[in-house]
């Protein structure tokens, strides 16, 4: 199995707990906002294992929160990059070699806030609104192929990414933590 993240350190301690269930993990270095990252990562994969994945599961993800009107460009790019265009790059560099094979698997790593929206995270909303829209396309696309896409939508999820969403929500609005997105 291959897993990847943006730092060695994050990835060499999920393969390293891989590893502990007796599975053979190859962990590599990416960051999927980058086309070029994400094609060197398919390119060490391929040499590591000596295949093409045929299971692709796009859980990169991040998510900020603000105001609309206190949305930046670059807090609005940088979501979008790393949610969306990452998973659309690493799709599109996993789907030739399922084409070939007639088979293949596409998990995206959607949020609930993907079908519902919330307030203070419409970058996070749209971006993942836009994994949704990705899947669905693609799923419909490939499916007399031999291959699904499909995407899973959780919930608030007791990570240190909802902990800082909720910190940051607290911290410019004032309102309790229990009160934020997600604590309800």
């Amino acid at each position: 199995m291959a897993v990847a993240a943006r730092t060695a350190e994050q990835v060499e301690h999920v393969a390293r707990e891989i590893e502990t269930k007796g599975i053979r993990a190859l962990a590599l270095v990416c960051d999927v906002s980058d086309r070029a990252s994400v094609e060197e990562l398919f390119v060490d994969a391929r040499a590591g294992f000596g295949r093409d994945p045929d299971i692709l599961v796009n859980n990169a993800g991040m998510a900020e929160s603000a105001p609309l009107l206190k949305t930046d460009d670059e807090l609005w790019h940088r979501l979008l990059a790393v949610n969306l265009s990452g998973t659309f790059y690493c799709t599109r560099a996993a789907l030739p070699a399922m084409l070939a094979n007639g088979w293949g698997r596409i998990i995206n790593v959607a949020s609930i806030a993907g079908k519902t929206g919330a307030p203070y995270i419409a970058a996070y909303a749209a971006s993942k609104h836009g994994v949704l829209g990705l899947t669905r396309s693609l799923a419909l696309e490939v499916a007399s192929r031999g291959i699904t896409a499909n995407a899973i939508c959780p919930g608030y999820v007791d990570t240190d990414m909802t902990t800082r969403g909720i910190e940051n929500i607290t911290k410019k609005t004032g309102r309790p933590a229990e009160r934020s997105p997600g604590c309800d």
